[in-house]
C-alpha cells in the first residue's frame, strides 16, 4: 500500500531525515558512553543541521505553487507523463512532486522562477485517471525535511483502451442513404469554406493567405462525399468475446483512421460522435472509448524481476567517494597497510567506473569473499574484533565494500551517513584541534555529498556552500546544547576499548623505566592553586613495589593493618589532567588529604581511581606533607625485608658490613657508596644476567637508569636489615610559562626507594640523586648530558612555540574535549553565583536557548527577494497594501483586485501596473523609477 499523503502545508522529515536523526541519536549514546567531549560537539552540530534544514524547508515551501498539466493522450498498460509546472517566489531549490497513488518526480525550481517536473504515472487499465490529492514538497538543501503544498486537482485523464495488435481492416464505408447532407462529413476532398483554427488541426489545412489578411489563423473546411465517411459502430464488433476486446478493436480502427486522415464517425452504447477528421476528432474518440461503462478492474500487479537501476550520474558519485576517502584517511596511520591498500583499491575502482561505465561492477560473491577474508585477517592482526582498533578497522572495510556496490541514490545517501559515523570513530583515538579540523571539514564534505543527490543539477560548489550554510546556522544551537546538555559521570555500559597502556606498569624489571624515558608523550598536566613546588619536591607518587623475586619487583595485594598517617605542613591544592591510557593510580604529590569521588588511598599510600583509563580525566587533589606508617604492621615490615635466597651474595656481604650502624647511618653509607663508586647514569645500560643481577650492576657494569639504582639500593637496605621498598611515579615536570602549569611526560617516569625508620615511618630516599643530582633539579635531558647540573637550560625558540601550542591545546582539552559532568557543574555553579540564584540561572538558560534558535526563526520567516528589480518593487507594493498576490496572478489582475480593495488608490495602482510592464518587458529604465515612485505613494 502507498503511504498516506501528509497533510497539506505540513513540515515533516523525509525518510532520509529520519535516518539522519537516528544517526544523531546513536552518536549521542556513543558520546555518553565513552565520554567523548568533542563527539558531543559534533553530535550537537548534526542536531543543529537537522533543525536548520527544517527552517530552510519552511522558507522554501512558503512561496511554492503550481499546477498539473495532463498529457494529450494515455493508453491502458502504458505510462502517462504528467507535467507539473511549478513557480517559486522564495529561494527555490529541490522539490518532490507526488501524484497518488505513489507516483513521484524530483526536480529543482530556481529562486523566484518557474520549472517543470515530469512525473510518469502508470495507467494499468482503461478508464478515467484522477488524483485525489496531488501535492508538491519543498525540500531543504540536504533533503532531510519536506514542506507539502497541495496542487489544484486536474481534470480526470481519459485512459483509452490499448489498440488491438493486428486488428482486421475496418468495415466498408457506410452505404449512403437519405439526404446527401446527412451522409457527408468532414474529409480531405471538397472545399466547403473557412473556419477558425482549432487545436489539433493539421498545419497543412491552414490557409496562410487568408490568415495574413485577417490577422488570425483560419483553416480550409473540406468534406467528403457520401460513402467516404468511415462508420465505426459498436455493433460491428459483436463477434468478439468481451467488451474490452471490442473497445480495443475500435481503438485500433480509430488509430488507423487518424494515421490515414480518413474521416470517421463513432457510435457507442449511449453515445455517438458525428463525422470528423484530425487530431482533435481522434482525441475525442479515444476519450469516448475510455468512458464506456463498465470500467474494467485494474489487473493485479504481476511479479517481475526488479529492473536493473539506471547508472548513477558520475560527478555526484565521485564527489561522495572523495568525501568518504577523506573521512577514512586518518585510519591509515593506525591500521594494517594491507587494509589501507584494499580500501584505496575499492574506492579507486568505484571512482574509475564513474568515468568508464563499461567496466564491470564487482560481483556480490567477490565482495562477500573480501568481507569474510577481512574478518579473518583483522581477527588475526588484533586478536579480537571487539576492541577499539579492530572494530573501527572493520567498520572502514565494510563501508568501502558498500561504496563498491553502490547502485542507487538510496545507496549513495546511505554511504554519506556511514561516512559521518566513520568520522566520529576517529575521536576514540584523539580529540585535539587537528582532529576537530578534520571532522569539521569531513562533515561539511559528506553533507555536501548528501545534498548533491537532492535533485538534479546540483553542482559541487553549490552543495558545499549549502552544507556550510546549514552548519553555520546550526552552530548556535550546537553551542547551547554543548554547554547545557546534562553530562553523566559514568558510562551506560562497558565495552572493551583496548586503550594502549602507556606509563607505569604493575611490575618492573631493569629497563622498564629507561624505555619510558624515550617517550616525550604527555602523561599528565598539573595546575596549582598557588605557586609551583620547587623541583626537589616534585615527586609524583604512583605504584609501590614490595615483593622481589630476584628479577622483578611486584605490587602486593595482601591485606595488612592500616598504617598511621600524621600530616604536617601547609596544604597544597592542584588539579591533575591525565591523558588517556594511564593505569588506574593517580600520581600525587606528598599525601592527599582530599581525593576525587571514587578514588581511595591504599595501605601503601597509593591514590587509586578506576575511572582513569580510556579517556582523558581530571582530578582535583589536596595534599600535605605527612609521616607515613610510623606505626606499621609487622607483617608488612617483614615482607619489606624479604630477599630471594642465595641471590647476589657480594651485595649481601657489602650490606652486612653496615649492620652495626644505626639504621639512618646504614642509609647514608649506601648512598655514599653509590656516590663514590664511579657509577654512571645512562639510558642504554648493558644487559644484566638472570641471576645475581644486583651484583652484576654494583660490581660490574655500574651504569644504569633510575630503576637500576632504586632496585640495587632497596636490595642493600633489606640485606642490611632496614625495611625498604621501591616506589614508582614521576619526577619533575616542565613549566609552561603561557599556562602556568606543569607538563609531566612519560620520559619523567622515575623510581626511588622508601625505607622504614623507627619513629619516622617510611622515608623517601632517591639513590639516583646520589649519582646524577641533575635528574632532580634539571630534568632528564639535562641530567643525561650534565649529571651535576643544577638548572635546566632555557627553552629554544622551537620549544617555546611548542609550549605555546601546548597551552592552547590544554585550554581546548579543558573546555571542549574534556568538558564533562564536573566541568559543566562547576561552570553552572559559577554562573548561578554570578547571576544571583537558580531562578535567574534558569531564565538565563531560556534566554540562551531562544538566542540559539533566533537565526533559525529568522531564516524560516525571511522571504527571498525576487530576482528582477521590477518584481521586487511589485512585492513591496503587495506588502504595503497588506494584500498578498495569488500564485500566478498577473500584475494587471492584481492591480484591478487591489483597486477594488482600495478604490482611493486605484489610479496609482493602475499606473504602477503599467510602469511594471514597461520596466519588466520593455527595458524602459525610466519606467522603473516611475514604478518606484508609485510604490512609495501607496498606503496600506
Amino acid at each position: 500500500m502507498a503511504p498516506a499523503p501528509p497533510p497539506s502545508g505540513s513540515l515533516r522529515p523525509t525518510r532520509l531525515g529520519t535516518a539522519f536523526l537516528g544517526l544523531t541519536l546513536v552518536t549521542l549514546v556513543g558520546c555518553i558512553n565513552y565520554s567523548l567531549g568533542l563527539g558531543y560537539a559534533v553530535t550537537f552540530l548534526l542536531a543543529g543541521v537537522w533543525v536548520a534544514a527544517a527552517a530552510q524547508a519552511l522558507r522554501a515551501g512558503r512561496g511554492l505553487s503550481g499546477r498539473v498539466a495532463s498529457p494529450a493522450a494515455a493508453v491502458a498498460g502504458d505510462t502517462a507523463s504528467f507535467t507539473v509546472r511549478l513557480e517559486s517566489r522564495g529561494p527555490g531549490g529541490a522539490v518532490l512532486v507526488r501524484l497518488e497513488p505513489g507516483a513521484e518526480g524530483l526536480g529543482r525550481v530556481p529562486a523566484g522562477g518557474l520549472a517543470e517536473v515530469t512525473v510518469p504515472v502508470p495507467t494499468p487499465a482503461r478508464g478515467l485517471l484522477s488524483f485525489s490529492r496531488p501535492i508538491v514538497a519543498a525540500l531543504d538543501p540536504l533533503g532531510l525535511w519536506a514542506v507539502w503544498r497541495p496542487l489544484p486537482i486536474p481534470a480526470p485523464l481519459p485512459v483509452a483502451p490499448r489498440p488491438e495488435a493486428g486488428a482486421p481492416p475496418p468495415p466498408d464505408p457506410f452505404p449512403g442513404a437519405g439526404e446527401e447532407t446527412g451522409r457527408r462529413g468532414p474529409g480531405p476532398d471538397d472545399f466547403s469554406g473557412l473556419r477558425p483554427y482549432q487545436p489539433g488541426d493539421s498545419p497543412r489545412q491552414v490557409s496562410w493567405r487568408h490568415a495574413a489578411r485577417l490577422g488570425t489563423p483560419v483553416v480550409r473546411e473540406t468534406d467528403a462525399p457520401a460513402g467516404r465517411v468511415l462508420a465505426l459502430d459498436w455493433a460491428q464488433t459483436a463477434a468478439l468475446p468481451d467488451g474490452e476486446a471490442r473497445l480495443s478493436r475500435l481503438a485500433a480502427w480509430v488509430e488507423g483512421a487518424r494515421r490515414t486522415g480518413t474521416p470517421f464517425r463513432l457510435t457507442l452504447p449511449g453515445r455517438a460522435l458525428p463525422p470528423g477528421v484530425g487530431e482533435a476528432h481522434a482525441a475525442a474518440a479515444r476519450a469516448a472509448l475510455a468512458e464506456v461503462q463498465p470500467w474494467p478492474t485494474p489487473p493485479p500487479a504481476a511479479f517481475s524481476r526488479r529492473p536493473r537501476p539506471a547508472p548513477l550520474p558520475g560527478a555526484p558519485l565521485r564527489f561522495a567517494l572523495l568525501a568518504l576517502a577523506f573521512a577514512l584517511a586518518p585510519a591509515a596511520l593506525r591500521q594494517p597497510a594491507w587494509l589501507t591498500g584494499l580500501e584505496t583499491g575499492l574506492l579507486g575502482y568505484a571512482a574509475l567506473r564513474t568515468r568508464r561505465p563499461h567496466l564491470p561492477a564487482p560481483p556480490s560473491w567477490m565482495l562477500g569473499l573480501l568481507a569474510g577474508l577481512g574478518f579473518v585477517a583483522l581477527n588475526a592482526a588484533y586478536g579480537t574484533l571487539l576492541g577499539r582498533e579492530a572494530s573501527t578497522a572493520l567498520l572502514g572495510l565494510l563501508v568501502t565494500l558498500k561504496a563498491a556496490e553502490t547502485r542507487t541514490r538510496r545507496d549513495a545517501r546511505l554511504l554519506a551517513l556511514l561516512g559521518v559515523f566513520v568520522l566520529l570513530t576517529h575521536l576514540f583515538f584523539g580529540q585535539g584541534p587537528l582532529a576537530a579540523a578534520h571532522v569539521a571539514l569531513g562533515l561539511v564534505g559528506l553533507l555536501a555529498a548528501l545534498g548533491r543527490w537532492n535533485g538534479p543539477d546540483v553542482g559541487g560548489r553549490g552543495a558545499l556552500g549549502g552544507a556550510a550554510r546549514l552548519a553555520a546556522l546550526g552552530t548556535p544551537l550546537m553551542l547551547a546544547l554543548f554547554l547545557l546538555f546534562p553530562r553523566p559521570d559514568g558510562p551506560l555500559w562497558h565495552l572493551p576499548v583496548q586503550a594502549a597502556q602507556t606509563g607505569l606498569a604493575n611490575e618492573i624489571t631493569a629497563g622498564e623505566y629507561s624505555e619510558l624515558a624515550q617517550s616525550r608523550a604527555v602523561a599528565f598536566r598539573a595546575e596549582f592553586a598557588g605557586p609551583l613546588p620547587p623541583p626537589e619536591e616534585r615527586y609524583w607518587r604512583g605504584p609501590v613495589y614490595e615483593r622481589y623475586d630476584g628479577v622483578r619487583w611486584e605490587q602486593v595485594r595482601e591485606r595488612f593493618g592500616s598504617p598511621t598517617l600524621e600530616f604536617y605542613g601547609p596544604a597544597l591544592a592542584y588539579r591533575l589532567t591525565l591523558e588517556p591510557g594511564n593505569p588506574p593510580w593517580i600520581p600525587v604529590l606528598d599525601t592527599p588529604t582530599t581525593l576525587p569521588p571514587g578514588a581511595f588511598l591504599t595501605t601503601a599510600f597509593q591514590a587509586v581511581s578506576f575511572s582513569v583509563g580510556a579517556s582523558r580525566t581530571r582530578h582535583d587533589v589536596q595534599g600535605r606533607a605527612a609521616r607515613l606508617g610510623v606505626r606499621e604492621a609487622p607483617e608488612r615490615l617483614s615482607l619489606n625485608l624479604g630477599l630471594p635466597p642465595q641471590e647476589s651474595l657480594r651485595a649481601r656481604a657489602l650490606a652486612a658490613s653496615w649492620a652495626a650502624l644505626p639504621a639512618p647511618e646504614r642509609v647514608e653509607a649506601a648512598l655514599a657508596w653509590l656516590r663514590d663508586g664511579e657509577f654512571r647514569y645512562t639510558l642504554t645500560p648493558s644487559a644484566l644476567p638472570g641471576r645475581d643481577r644486583v651484583d652484576a650492576f654494583l660490581f660490574g657494569s655500574r651504569a644504569g637508569f633510575c630503576e637500576h639504582y632504586a632496585s640495587a639500593f632497596t636490595f642493600l637496605m633489606r640485606a642490611a636489615g632496614v625495611p625498604a621498598r621501591v616506589v614508582g611515579g614521576y619526577l619533575g615536570g616542565e613549566r609552561n610559562p603561557d599556562g602556568g602549569y606543569l607538563i609531566v611526560r612519560q620520559q619523567d617516569a622515575h623510581a626511588w626507594a622508601e625505607v622504614w625508620l623507627e619513629g619516622q615511618g617510611w622515608v623517601r630516599v632517591d639513590p639516583t640523586a646520589a649519582v646524577a643530582p641533575g635528574r632532580v633539579t634539571a630534568g632528564l635531558p639535562t641530567a643525561l648530558s650534565r649529571p651535576e647540573a643544577s638548572t635546566p637550560p632555557p627553552p629554544a625558540p622551537l620549544e617555546q612555540a611548542a609550549l605555546r601550542f601546548d597551552a592552547w591545546q590544554t585550554r581546548w582539552n579543558s573546555w571542549v574535549a574534556g568538558y564533562d559532568g564536573p566541568r559543566q557543574r562547576d561552570l553552572l555553579a559559577r554562573l548561578e553565583a554570578g547571576v544571583g540564584g537558580r531562578p535567574a540561572l534558569l531564565a538565563l538558560g531560556v534566554a540562551g536557548a531562544l538566542l540559539a534558535a533566533l537565526p533559525l526563526l529568522l531564516v524560516a520567516r525571511r522571504r527571498s527577494p525576487a530576482p528582477d528589480p521590477a518584481a521586487r518593487l511589485l512585492d513591496d507594493l503587495a506588502r504595503r497594501l497588506r494584500l498578498p498576490r495569488a500564485p500566478g496572478e498577473t500584475a494587471s489582475a492584481y492591480a484591478e483586485r487591489a483597486a477594488a480593495h482600495s478604490p482611493a488608490q486605484a489610479q496609482t495602482l493602475r499606473r504602477a501596473a503599467e510602469a511594471y510592464h514597461r520596466a519588466r518587458y520593455g527595458g524602459d529604465g525610466a519606467a522603473l523609477a516611475e514604478l518606484r515612485a508609485a510604490v512609495r505613494q501607496v498606503r496600506g
